[in-house]
C-alpha cells in the first residue's frame, strides 16, 4: 500500500549537535529524522506513546542518509517526513532536511516494523492506523 502523506517540522541546530569545526555531528540526523517521524504520526493523530501503550512497538530495521550540505550551529531546519508505503509490517519513510535558505542538505530513508510488544514478532498494522491512513492511499 502507497500513501501520499508528509509533515513538516522546524528545529535548531543545538551548540552540543555540533564538532570542534562548528558543523552538526553527522550522527545526530538519525535523531533529527526521528523528530520528524514522531511528530508527523502525531499530526495524523497517533503516537508513540498510545501504540506502546496499546503493546504495539515500531523499532527501526533499516536507516540511510545521504549528506548532500553540512549544517551548523543555530541553524534552523526543516525536515519534511514523507509515510511513503507500507509492505506487510513495514512502514517506509523518507526525508528532506532542509536548511533555513530552503537548500536540500540532506536526504533520509528508514524502514519500521510493527511488532506485538507481547511476542517481540513483526504483527499487521494495527486497524486505527490504516483508517488514518486510508485517505492518503494511492494505486500505484
Amino acid at each position: 500500500m502507497n500513501f501520499n502523506f508528509s509533515a513538516k517540522i522546524s528545529l535548531r541546530v543545538r551548540y552540543g549537535e555540533t564538532d570542534q569545526m562548528g558543523y552538526c555531528y553527522y550522527g545526530n540526523y538519525a535523531s533529527f529524522f526521528e523528530v520528524g517521524r514522531v511528530e508527523a504520526l502525531r499530526e495524523l493523530g497517533l503516537s508513540y506513546k498510545e501504540m506502546e501503550d496499546q503493546g504495539i512497538m515500531l523499532p527501526v530495521s533499516h536507516f540511510e542518509v545521504d549528506y548532500l550540505s553540512p549544517t551548523f550551529y543555530d541553524d534552523l531546519l526543516t525536515i519534511e517526513t514523507k509515510i511513503v508505503s507500507l509492505q506487510g509490517a513495514r512502514l517506509f519513510f523518507e526525508y528532506n532536511l532542509f536548511n533555513e535558505k530552503e537548500k536540500l542538505c540532506s536526504i533520509g530513508k528508514t524502514t519500521l516494523v510493527f511488532v506485538s510488544k507481547e511476542t517481540m514478532r513483526p504483527m499487521s498494522a494495527p486497524k486505527d492506523f490504516l483508517d488514518l491512513m486510508n485517505k492518503f492511499s494511492v494505486n500505484e
